[in-house]
Formats: C-alpha cells, sequence, structure tokens
C-alpha cells in the first residue's frame, strides 16, 4: 500500500501564470494548479483535461480493458497512465483527496470492520468441559464407585471436538495448496461453505486481461498475412494495448515484421506510416487505425465485415488510400469458464453476477453470452465496495478480481479471491484467497473443498458427542471398565483425525477417475 500512494512519482510538470513549465515535486502540487503529463507518465493527480489529447490507460482504476481517449473537460484519475499524446489537467484532488488513495483507505477500514469467526468446536468444547465432571461428582454421590467415577473422567468431549475443527480446517487448506490455492485461513475455508452469491470483476478475471485478434478480414486478392504484416510495421514501436495485440498475433505465425521508413501517431485515431515495398506490397503510404481515421483520411470503407463479438475493436488497415484489411481485436474470456460457472450452480450457488468498469456493451455481451444472472457496468472502485456490502445484507459474498481497483470490493466481501497469474500486490494483500493460477475451476474447487470440509466438520461433531456420550452411559452404569472407557474416547478421537483426512483425498481418485 506503501508503494502504491507513492506512485513512483517524484516530480510533476506544472504550469504556471506566465506560461511556462517547470518541474515542482508532487508534494507541492495543489488544487487548482496545472499540471502537464506526456505519453509514458504516471497521472499523480485527479483532475479535468483543460488542453491537448491523449490515450489513457486507467485499467487500475476503472478496470477497462482499452485506453480511454481523454479530450477537453474529461475526468482523470491518480495511478492512470498516458499511453499516447499529452495533456495539460487541472488538479482537483491530491493526496489522501484522490481516488486511489480512497481505495486503499477502503482497504483498510474494511480489513478492520472484518469479525473474527468464531469456532464451532471452541464454542462446544468450553460448554461440555463440565460435564464430565459433574458427571463424576453425581455418579460418585450414587454409587460410591471409585471405577465408575474414573469412567466419567476418561471419556471427555474436548479433544474430539476441538480436533474435530481443527484437523479438517488444516487438511482443507493444505488440499487447496497443492491446487494452487492459497487461503490465508481457517475461518475462510468456513466462509466459502456458506457462500450463496459470486461477483465477478470483467477484465482480468472473466476475460485473460490481454486483447488479441479474433477475426481478420481482408480485401480480394489481399492474403491476411500482409495484411498483418502492414498493421505490424506500423505499430511497431508502440506501447498501445491493440498495438501489442496485432505484435502478438505476428509472433504466433512467426511472420517477418517489414521496415518502415517513417510513422506518425495520430492521436486517439491510430497511425500512419511509410512502407517500403516487400512481398505481397508495393509500398507506399499505410494507415492502421478506427474507421474515424479512414473517414478523416477519405478512404472508402467498401469491405464488408461483422464483428463476431460486441465488445470487440474494430481496426482497420489500408494501403495508398485503399482499404485493404480490417482486424478485429478483443478481450477474449478465458477458456473454461463457462465450464467453471455451471459447476459453481451445481454447487448451489444462488446468483452470479458481473461488475466492471468497462462500457455497458462490452460488459452486456459477455453477461449474455455466459448466462449470468446480472451485470453492472462503469462502476468506480467506490461503487464496486458498496455494491458488494449491498449484497452481504442478503447472502454471502464471494468476490474475484484482480487489480487495484478491485482492492476495496475483495476486502469487503465474506470471501476476497484474488485469481489470475498478472493480479496485482493490492488485489493479492486484500483478498482472504489467492488462486495463483488461470484456470477457472479453480474458483468451484475452492467452493467445494469449503463445503466438503463443514461436512466432515459437522460429521466429526455428530461421532464425537454420540460415541462418548454412550461411553459415559456405559461407564455410569458400570458396563465397562476405565481401561475400556480411555481406550473409547481414544479411538473415538482417532477417528475424527482420520476422517478428517479425508479431505486431502482428491474427489477424482475417490470416484476412480
Amino acid at each position: 500500500i506503501s508503494d502504491l500512494m507513492s506512485l513512483d512519482v517524484r516530480e510533476v510538470w506544472v504550469r504556471g501564470e506566465d506560461g511556462v513549465e517547470r518541474r515542482v515535486p508532487i508534494e507541492q502540487v495543489g488544487t487548482g494548479m496545472l499540471v502537464e503529463f506526456h505519453a509514458g507518465e504516471k497521472i499523480v493527480v485527479d483532475g479535468s483535461v483543460v488542453e491537448g489529447e491523449a490515450a489513457v490507460d486507467q485499467a487500475a482504476i476503472t478496470g477497462e480493458s482499452a485506453p480511454a481517449t481523454k479530450r477537453l473537460g474529461d475526468k482523470v484519475y491518480a495511478g492512470s497512465v498516458v499511453d499516447l499524446g499529452e495533456i495539460l489537467i487541472k488538479v482537483e484532488k491530491v493526496g489522501d483527496d484522490t481516488s486511489l488513495a480512497r481505495i486503499v483507505h477502503m482497504v483498510e477500514d474494511a480489513q478492520n470492520r472484518r469479525a473474527p469467526i468464531q469456532s464451532y468446536a471452541d464454542t462446544m468444547a468450553a460448554s461440555l468441559v463440565p460435564v464430565s465432571f459433574i458427571a463424576a461428582l453425581v455418579v460418585f454421590a450414587v454409587t460410591r464407585d471409585v471405577q465408575r467415577v474414573l469412567n466419567m473422567l476418561f471419556i471427555d468431549f474436548s479433544c474430539g471436538l476441538k480436533l474435530s475443527t481443527a484437523t479438517a480446517i488444516s487438511a482443507a487448506i493444505s488440499r487447496a495448496a497443492k491446487s494452487g490455492i492459497l487461503v490465508k485461513g481457517g475461518s475462510f475455508i468456513e466462509a466459502a461453505s456458506g457462500v450463496e452469491t459470486i461477483i465477478l470483476d470483467k477484465t482480468g478475471t472473466i476475460t485473460r486481461g490481454r486483447p488479441s485478434i479474433v477475426k481478420i478480414g481482408c480485401a480480394e486478392g489481399i492474403p491476411e498475412q500482409v495484411v498483418l504484416q502492414m498493421a505490424a510495421s506500423a505499430e511497431m514501436h508502440s506501447s498501445h494495448p491493440l498495438a501489442v495485440a496485432i505484435m502478438d498475433e505476428v509472433s504466433r505465425r512467426g511472420l517477418a515484421i517489414p521496415p518502415h521508413d517513417d510513422t506518425r501517431t495520430v492521436i486517439a485515431r491510430g497511425i500512419e506510416a511509410r512502407i517500403p515495398a516487400f512481398a505481397g506490397f508495393a509500398g507506399g503510404e499505410v494507415l492502421v487505425g478506427s474507421a474515424k481515421l479512414m473517414a478523416e483520411r477519405g478512404v472508402p470503407m467498401g469491405l464488408a465485415f461483422e464483428k463476431s463479438s460486441p465488445s470487440g475493436t474494430l481496426i482497420h488497415v489500408a494501403a495508398n488510400g485503399s482499404l485493404v484489411g480490417t482486424l478485429e481485436i478483443s478481450d477474449p474470456i478465458r477458456p473454461e469458464f463457462k465450464r467453471a460457472l455451471n459447476r459453481l450452480r451445481y454447487a448451489g450457488i444462488d446468483e452470479i453476477v458481473m461488475i466492471t468498469g468497462d462500457n455497458k456493451d462490452a460488459a452486456k455481451s459477455i453477461a449474455d453470452s455466459l448466462g449470468l444472472d446480472g451485470y453492472v457496468a462503469e462502476v468506480l472502485p467506490e461503487d464496486k465496495a458498496s455494491f458488494v456490502a449491498e449484497k452481504q445484507r442478503v447472502s454471502n459474498v464471494i468476490m474475484v478480481g484482480d487489480g487495484i481497483n478491485d482492492a476495496p470490493a475483495l476486502a469487503y466481501a465474506d470471501v476476497g479471491v484474488a485469481m489470475g497469474s498478472g493480479c496485482t500486490d493490492t488485489a493479492l494483500e486484500s483478498a482472504d484467497v489467492t488462486i495463483n493460477s488461470d484456470d477457472p475451476l479453480k474458483l468451484p474447487e475452492l467452493v467445494d473443498i469449503g463445503r466438503e470440509t463443514m461436512r466432515i466438520v459437522h460429521q466429526n461433531f455428530g461421532v464425537t458427542i454420540i460415541i462418548n456420550t454412550a461411553a459415559m452411559m456405559a461407564g455410569a452404569l458400570g458396563i465397562i471398565t476405565p481401561v475400556i472407557a480411555s481406550v473409547i474416547h481414544n479411538a473415538s478421537t482417532l477417528g475424527v483425525v482420520l476422517n478428517s483426512g479425508r479431505v486431502l483425498l482428491d474427489p477424482r481418485r475417490r470416484r476412480g477417475n
């Protein structure tokens, strides 16, 4: 949290009343000042754009998978990064007043408000320990038989009851760890067993969090690889996520990237480049970008292309004034996520909803494709935490996320789960459970482990109470000796331990698969 609050920025460019920019320590920046941020710089204040235009990656705050275009009057938040362009911001909030600082404070508050879960075993053991002594006094008063009194003292509930929970929880944590599910405490195993609602973040949780090309359309006579090579040559030096998706696809196909003579970024539109001739292309001016860029440059959009998903982003490629191809780039849903949801419903989860800072069209598309019970889009981190708190009024909640923006919600939930190999440090610290794998099937496995563990705990309670109660009655009647009483007591305790060990077994092995 300390690293997050520092933002790794010590000085910023502040424009004075004389119009001259000066480097000023971040501690001296106040509301009303004009601060300029350039490409690659991290924004450290909340404010509004008063000049310039830029593509800003604000996934850490809003969860949006693609950079947002910021123009005059748009809001920007501390913790976001300028990908392309430069903007002048009028400072509205600094330091502890920023959205990023509020995220941190909410995490701390949520951790403080979390009440410790009382163990069933401790409560029951504490109340049943006096039973042995009272029974011994009663038996002695009635029978004056020392052996029967010893029977009462040798048979005790506390060992079995306390081990009922301790061994089962320990086995559950071990079993989960072997599957790559790290649980911070036994109380979260218990909480997972009673979950009724699961809230899922979208970007990086349901989806991969890394856009990729899902469809390519080409003009007649133009091969796909040529379109990709043109786009890759123009985007070679860009760090924009959409450019990264293009480079990833070219690398996956093993294509060579042609050199370019010159490139120029068109803010919030795309890139134009001059590319010399290479195999399949005679050379010339290449445009890579949005439909707005093509319209502004007079490129006719004659290529018929139907998006495979409403959430996809289209990147057009034109050469020498003619459209040669269209790329659909999307943040795909993780493999096996649909199967994971089916398992969760089979496990008895009543409601599965998605919450995201992304736009409503993208959210609706994913919610519909997965058959979710609902979704909430275009929310800020504090709204996520409020949504979780609202759901907690009527049910026990698991919140699943991976980013800084999910941290407050993870901390507020009954069980916060940080899932994925790309989890931020803040999400990991806020969460109660960490799933290091990108495999969504680990989520229903966590719920199954919790429910199986608590089922075994209750079995242990029942066995311990029934066997020890029966033994005490037999001992009071003189049917058994103190030696047999001690054997029964220890046997029941050992049985509890062995029964708890069943949690360690892989269910597939138990079914003989």
